[in-house]
């Protein structure tokens, strides 16, 4: 006699069976002892239509044989596929729960694992070599562990946001092989939409700046996963996207000469100096926000007027100071703290608060789509009205990039700073025309 192996039903679970001398239930051709029952062709009607009793039976499909679908005593559901591998084994795989899919698509699923049985292959058995299969959220935990060692802690920190309220409410749970192209495609419109946001936290932002930077962390995931010989193919590859929409927004000198005119304001009003000063060294020097709000004091060398960042988005980076920068440097008080602009509640953190700062800065400038970096473009742009070179520019805004930076590698350092002072003096002008150093007794001007 052969009876069907415990092992390859859903845990938990049983179905009542008949050894191969009493027929099995697809030849009986009607209603049977033993809690098996032939019926007509499964349909949703008919599977809904049957009700629970004391032990779970199966009811068998009259068209598709190998077909059927269990009821538990608590009502439950589950499609399965009966069918005999060349080996002689008889196996019963559960399909899926019913309202998961539909009854048409679980016959479907059935009539494809019958087929693949007659065929010589083994549906059941790789199902249950599919059970051990890594999920997308295993892989992108792996990832986070093995795959970034070249990345900054602040870009660690975005990416473990986009996982956690992005991806993984998406498509966490799928296997890697049952990821498709069509589905990283169904998950950038939802984040694009901002319907991901509202499933998962309120305060988690969407739009398509989001979705195509989530989509990008997707591509670098499978990658990995690729190199890792995890899967073979990546689903981003070839994908549409949305545009990353990074904007070249500058000041025009008129807008320049406007935010000069705000800081004053807000100077004499009593706003916060740290904030204000911030402002006026990002727009001076073209640097990164952190880079002037999280400086150190050991970090300042005003008598070579440099700054040697100790860490920044591309690790250690010498940024050179023109001639207003260091006046307004120089200006500064020391504070008894690390920083340079220390938080006044915890003097060993730098300041807080300057975006909600510059909210209020843009506001009143009448400029409210301008963003804190778009400062350092303003630098970049200044450098070339006033005649500056690309690479010169490129050397003081100290780009990563390789084949970027080996093209400035030749430039010396006088140059370079003579180029800081002339972009800083043209900015000074509009910004706040008292750093611009007294040149009238010059010979050389």
């Amino acid at each position: 006699m052969t009876a069907l192996s415990s092992d390859l039903l859903p845990s938990g679970g049983h179905v009542v069976t008949r050894n191969r001398a009493l027929d099995p239930p697809w030849r009986d051709g009607g209603n049977m002892s033993g809690g098996h029952m032939v019926t007509k062709r499964l349909t949703k009607r008919v599977v809904e239509a049957l009700a629970p009793r004391d032990e779970r039976y199966v009811v068998w499909d009259s068209d598709l044989k190998g077909f059927g679908v269990r009821i538990s005593p608590q009502g439950r559901r589950t499609y399965l596929a009966r069918f005999r591998t060349h080996g002689g084994s008889d196996r019963l795989m559960a399909l899926a729960p019913h309202g998961v899919i539909t009854a048409e698509e679980a016959r479907e699923r059935a009539r494809l694992a019958i087929a693949e049985a007659a065929q010589g292959g083994d549906p059941q058995a790789d199902k249950m070599e599919r059970r051990g299969e890594m999920t997308m959220g295993e892989l992108c935990e792996l990832y986070m562990a093995e795959g970034t060692a070249m990345k900054k802690a602040s870009t660690l920190k975005i990416d473990r946001i986009r996982i956690d309220r992005h991806i993984k409410p998406r498509v966490g749970r799928m296997k890697l092989s049952d990821v498709s192209r069509a589905d990283i495609q169904r998950l950038m419109i939802d984040v694009g939409n901002g319907r991901i946001r509202a499933e998962a936290t309120p305060h988690t932002r969407g739009g398509k700046h989001a979705a195509a930077r989530t989509v990008g962390l997707l591509g670098g995931i499978f990658s990995f996963a690729i190199e890792r010989k995890l899967m073979t193919e990546n689903p981003v590859r070839g994908l549409k996207r949305y545009k990353d929409n990074r904007r070249d927004r500058f000041l025009s000198p008129a807008e320049m000469a406007r935010l000069g005119d705000v800081l004053i304001e807000l100077e004499k009003d009593g706003g916060d100096p740290r904030h204000i000063n911030i402002i006026r060294l990002l727009l001076l020097t073209g640097a990164r926000k952190n880079e002037i709000a999280h400086l150190k004091w050991s970090e300042v060398d005003l008598e070579r007027g440099l700054l040697r960042l100790q860490d920044s988005k591309t690790g250690a980076k010498t940024i050179r100071l023109g001639a207003p920068a260091i006046r307004l440097m120089t200006g500064l008080r020391a504070n008894g703290s690390v920083y340079v602009f220390p938080d006044r509640r915890h003097p060993k953190r730098p300041v807080a608060n300057l975006d909600w700062a510059w909210v209020n800065i843009r506001k009143r400038a009448e400029m409210e789509d301008l963003r804190i970096h778009d400062l350092r473009h303003s630098f970049a742009s200044a450098g070339l009205a006033g005649g500056e070179g690309l690479p010169l520019i490129g050397k003081l805004l100290g780009h990563s990039h390789i084949s970027t930076t080996s093209r400035y590698a030749h430039l010396a350092d006088d140059p370079l700073k003579a180029a800081a002072d002339r972009i800083s003096e043209l900015v000074a002008m509009e910004l706040m025309p008292t750093l611009v150093a007294d040149t009238s007794s010059d010979p050389d001007i």
